[in-house]
């Protein structure tokens, strides 16, 4: 499946759901993050990536590095970087105390780390981070369009924006990061975004594209009607 140019990157961090979705062609790289992978009950994380890098070696991944110190995530990064080429440094914009890290991004740039700078929700940080990985090898820009839109504004302006920033770095790629439904994806391809990060419970809706909304009605009700069965309710 593609849906114009934008590639669609699985975003988790259960082996078997990443499995699934190595088997399909149209993904083309994956992402995960310590939330994720905490979620997933995973202990330990070099064990767990390296397992991964095993079973996906051809297409980029992305494993972030979970100190808030800037001297231990450059240690971090380092180390991630060595577990195979297919990899990416995910290094979030600020530590916790809003201390930016484009210093770092531009050391480990310097170093040939390819990175994916993560959890950006504004222009002026898409414009710090790009001059930070001027002279970086391939990496990648996370913005995070569907946190945007949880604040009530549209998301779309600021990653058409963004597209155009990036214009002139050729070795950077848009992610439009946390989607909330399929339609994201056809937003972040109008805009010209490089790649989207969707979750599996999301792809999971792909087969819903075109359907009929007569028919998708129907099957609306019947959910309704077959779940108010199942739980016996009674007036």
């Amino acid at each position: 499946m593609q849906i114009g140019d934008i590639k669609i990157f699985a975003d988790g961090a259960n082996k078997a759901g990443m499995l699934e979705m190595y088997a399909k062609p149209w993904i083309k790289g994956f992402t995960t993050n310590p939330t994720l992978m905490n979620k997933a009950g995973i202990k330990d994380y070099e064990a767990f990536a390296r397992e991964i890098i095993e079973v996906i070696p051809d297409r980029p991944v992305s494993f972030e590095v979970f100190s808030d110190d800037f001297s231990e995530m450059e240690r971090q990064a380092l180390r991630i970087k060595q577990w195979g080429d297919n990899v990416y440094v995910k290094i979030p914009i600020t530590n916790t105390l809003n201390q930016s890290s484009c210093a770092l991004i531009k050391r480990l740039a310097d170093a040939g780390v390819k990175q994916n700078v993560t959890a950006i929700m504004t222009l002026r940080q898409v414009i710090e981070v790009s001059q930070a990985l001027a002279n970086s090898p391939s990496s990648y820009i996370s913005v995070f369009a569907g946190r945007i839109a949880d604040t009530g504004r549209d998301p779309v302006p600021v990653m058409s924006a963004a597209v155009e920033l990036l214009r002139p770095y050729s070795q950077l790629e848009l992610i439009w990061a946390s989607p909330r439904e399929i339609l994201n994806i056809f937003q972040a391809e109008s805009v010209g975004c490089h790649i989207i990060t969707v979750t599996n419970d999301i792809l999971n809706k792909l087969g819903n594209l075109g359907k009929d909304l007569d028919e998708f009605s129907l099957e609306t009700v019947k959910m309704f009607h077959n779940d108010a069965v199942r739980a016996g309710f009674r007036l």
